[in-house]
Parts: structure tokens; C-alpha cells; sequence
């Protein structure tokens, strides 16, 4: 079983995905294997561009013997048996970037991106297998706690009840 472990920059997906490894399941990173599907450079978003369609076709070719978490702000465009979406509170989400150096308009795409529900609704066009872990208040120990109860347990798709749609009002002009 594939599942992607997915967010805004800032999250804590890879803090949360070492502790799954640390936990003993296998995680594939998928910034370490980024370059490989590399197809341009957006210098006004200062981001890379990269052939999703090729970077999927690779995750679909790795056979898992039990669980594999795929780990990226990508992996929810990946076909996977299910997306765990890591959210986070725009103000708290932007004070993790500032700490990270990030630029001051970088940082606002992804905050504003957070408060739209940006990931969320794109994992929702694909997959249907979909929940939501706010890390805003947790450390990355306690939100590995929660995957792993999540699939473990076989949950519901669970998502929907994070709204931070009102920090927009506040910090968008």
C-alpha cells in the first residue's frame, strides 16, 4: 500500500516522515529523487518544474512489501491508495518559513495556498482515500502517531474541518 504524505512547504512532512521511518516503515522521499524528472526552472516562482507524469510512472514501478509512505509536497499527484494531507495555520506556517530564510513573497504564496486548501483540493481531484492532521499545535511524533492510526485503523476519509480561510481577511490585500 502506497500512501502519500503531502503539504504546504512548512507542514512537516519530513520531520513527520522520519519519525515513520524511525518507526520502522519505509518512506521514499521524493526531493531525493526530484532532479531525476527535472524539465525547466520558473524563475518567477523560483521553483523547479518537473514532469509529474514521468516522477509518477516511477512511484507506480517501486513494489511494496506492506506499507510505503511517499513523502513531498508532489505526492498527492502520484497514484497512491491514499493521501494524508499534514496542515498547519497560516501564522504559524509562516513563521516556519522565515525561520527556514525564505523569501517574504515565497512565503506568502504558501501561506495563502494553505488558507485556500490548495493541496486539499487537488488530492480530492484524484484520490478519494483523503484526510486531513493539523500540525500546528503537534510535533512530529504525535502526527506520525496520528497517520499510523489512520491506516492502521482503517479510517474514513476524513477531511473538510480545517478552515483557515479566515487569516485571508486578515493578510491578503
Amino acid at each position: 500500500m502506497k500512501i502519500a504524505i503531502t503539504g504546504t512547504p512548512g507542514t512537516g512532512k519530513t520531520e513527520v516522515a522520519k519519525e515513520l521511518e524511525r518507526k520502522g516503515y519505509d518512506v521514499l522521499y521524493l526531493n531525493s529523487i526530484v532532479d531525476e524528472f527535472v524539465i525547466g526552472y520558473d524563475e518567477e516562482r523560483d521553483s523547479k518544474i518537473v514532469d509529474e507524469e514521468k516522477m509518477n510512472e516511477y512511484v507506480k514501478g517501486i513494489k511494496e512489501d506492506d506499507i510505503l509512505f511517499i513523502e513531498g509536497h508532489l505526492s498527492h499527484l502520484m497514484d497512491v491508495d491514499g493521501v494524508i494531507v499534514l496542515r498547519c495555520h497560516p501564522e504559524e506556517l509562516v513563521s516556519r518559513l522565515e525561520k527556514r530564510g525564505w523569501k517574504r513573497e515565497k512565503i506568502m504564496e504558501n501561506a495563502e495556498a494553505e488558507a485556500l486548501d490548495i493541496i486539499l483540493d487537488t488530492a480530492l481531484q484524484k484520490h478519494k482515500m483523503v484526510w486531513e492532521i493539523d500540525t500546528t499545535d503537534i510535533d512530529a511524533e504525535n502526527a506520525a502517531d496520528e497517520v499510523l492510526n489512520i491506516i492502521e485503523k482503517k479510517k474514513k476519509p476524513d477531511y473538510g474541518k480545517i478552515d483557515y480561510s479566515e487569516w485571508l481577511i486578515e493578510n491578503v490585500k
